[in-house]
């Protein structure tokens, strides 16, 4: 399976979950990874670039940190710019059927902030249900979100700096797992 990994943190360098992921699937050669802060510093997305890369590859994996209780602003402009009509929906717009996405986003609230009732009210599937009607809406399959939680902790700096980098770690790992074995025959 062909895998593309397309990562959209306005600051990767100081990222310490982000980076660590980044790191993690660099190590796997059936993996390719591209930034799209780096590559679009101007933000003028070169629309048939991007969707002759999407042609290309049978899994999209979309990393970013949850911003905002949604994507960064440069992914939802590439949504906006390269998602069009006759091409990715509409008439003729099939071009992205049967092409498997998975959203892989970091939180700096644990799981328990992450719910019903809890701090944020909803859960991350629920903040994601508008990306995810957006990628069906074009005929993808929409997989299950990879999310990790709690990738920083202000009430415990002891937290950040020792426990939380053996956690990353970790979950970097079980990343790199997940995008390579989810089998999508799984949601049918």
């Amino acid at each position: 399976m062909n895998i593309m990994v397309i990562i959209a943190h306005p600051n990767l360098e100081t990222s310490r979950a982000n980076r660590a992921f980044k790191l993690e699937i660099s190590n796997h050669a059936n993996f390719d990874v591209r930034n799209l802060y780096q590559e679009y510093p101007n933000w003028k997305i070169d629309v048939e670039k991007e969707q002759q890369l999407l042609l290309a590859y049978d899994r999209i994996v979309l990393q970013f940190p949850f911003y905002w209780y949604g994507c960064p602003p440069l992914l939802k402009k590439w949504f906006d710019d390269v998602f069009t009509y006759g091409w990715a929906y509409g008439p003729g717009g099939d071009y992205l059927k049967g092409k498997e996405f998975i959203i892989a986003t970091t939180t700096g609230g644990t799981k328990n902030c992450y719910r019903a009732g809890g701090d944020n009210w909803f859960t991350i599937s629920e903040f994601l249900k508008p990306i995810q009607r957006t990628i069906t809406k074009c005929n993808g399959t929409y997989l299950p979100a990879f999310v990790t939680y709690g990738v920083s902790s202000q009430d415990n700096d002891a937290y950040i700096s020792q426990d939380n980098d053996a956690y990353i770690s970790q979950e970097a790992k079980r990343y790199v797992e997940y995008i390579q074995t989810y089998s999508s025959s799984l949601i049918h």
